[in-house]
């Protein structure tokens, strides 16, 4: 098992993945203070469910716990104000107290939307990470939980952090190949912003990678969770460097928001945002050959580089308006130098975002 502590104080907490950690939940849960005399509530979603659900009430029952559980619909459209609302009333009618802690047992949506629900519910509540994508990996750790706005993605939600992740490499064997890639890109954006070797070594490795290999993955894994790990540590919310995580993120957001939540997954859409940042970086002065090498990069990992036909500039413009990183009149952006290096830049230009969303379209 490869074990990291993501470092808050007295707020720390690990991350652990290794192979068959579904069946030791409890004594995890136990070590880190999850207690048998409130109610657990599992949320987790209907692709996820009928995978790993059983198995772990069973697991969990079995060692002395008492579990509640909900199902939400895969996807997206399950980080609303109306889902979020229902996972209350299970809450509630489920009788956890302040003592409760939930378990998200599935990707990124159904860490934000459980997470969001253990910030809110009696002021704050325990929550553990039980991801089973790889691009989880990504949002599992840090404690940023939301759920989305009808005009904008993640813009309801808290800082709240878990007591623990615990990633069961396993369940990412069923995964989809358009999921492996979409986690990947996450995976590769580490070490587009922090660690040059890493992000040579994702494309080095896409193969095997693509493949689930597992000691491969878990490397991979292990890396990338150290590099978000280490940034969270320094600016848990988000005053300064932990920004430089949401690299391909406000042109990613703005594909999702446009396009609906379900057209592109939300990897897919970082992908092509993070094409979209290596252009902007060229533009601003980064040598000549990053956007290539970024594409190249993405396209090892069998991701979309391109914006379809269909999602307008103009509506598109329109989305990045109402990003969270969109502040006092200007474009915030997070802009590589290099590969492995990239930096914050709070006053883009309007007329060269426009200009690179048009040669996006493109493929230029």
């Amino acid at each position: 098992m490869r074990q990291l502590t993501v470092q808050l104080e007295e707020r720390s907490y690990p991350i652990l993945i290794g192979s068959g950690l579904l069946a030791q939940a409890p004594q995890y849960f136990e070590q880190y203070g999850l207690t048998k005399k409130s109610p657990l509530l599992i949320i987790t979603d209907d692709h996820v469910a009928p995978k790993y659900l059983r198995g772990l009430e069973h697991t969990l029952r079995a060692a002395g716990y008492s579990v509640v559980s909900a199902v939400v619909p895969s996807g997206e459209t399950s980080k609303s104000l109306a889902v979020y609302q229902d996972m209350m009333t299970v809450a509630i009618e489920g009788k956890l107290d302040r003592s409760s802690a939930i378990l998200a047992l599935g990707g990124g949506v159904v860490g934000d939307l459980a997470g969001f629900v253990a910030a809110t519910y009696m002021r704050g509540v325990k929550f553990v990470q039980i991801p089973t994508t790889i691009l989880a990996h990504d949002s599992s750790v840090g404690g940023k939980v939301a759920v989305n706005h009808p005009l904008a993605k993640n813009m309801i939600g808290a800082f709240h952090q878990p007591e623990l992740v615990l990633y069961d490499v396993d369940t990412l064997q069923s995964l989809p190949p358009r999921d492996v890639s979409a986690g990947l890109s996450e995976m590769l954006k580490h070490g587009l912003i922090r660690d040059e070797a890493f992000a040579h070594w994702c494309e080095e490795h896409a193969e095997a990678l693509l493949a689930l290999d597992p000691e491969t993955l878990g490397y991979g894994l292990e890396r990338g969770c150290s590099i978000k790990a280490e940034i969270v540590s320094n600016d848990e919310r988000e005053n300064g460097e932990r920004a430089l995580l949401n690299l391909g993120h406000t042109i990613g957001h703005a594909i999702e928001a446009i396009a609906g939540y379900g057209e592109f997954l939300h990897g897919e859409a970082i992908s092509i945002g993070m094409a979209g940042s290596a252009l902007l970086g060229e533009k601003l002065g980064a040598p000549a050959g990053l956007y290539e090498d970024t594409v190249r990069m993405l396209r090892s990992l069998r991701l979309p580089v391109t914006l379809p036909a269909h999602l307008s500039t103009d509506a598109l413009m329109e989305a990045m308006m109402h990003d969270k990183k969109f502040r006092e009149g200007h474009m915030v952006f997070i802009v590589p130098d290099r590969i492995g290096a990239a930096r914050i830049v709070k006053d883009v230009p309007v007329t060269v975002v426009r200009e690179v969303i048009e040669l996006l379209r493109k493929g230029e």
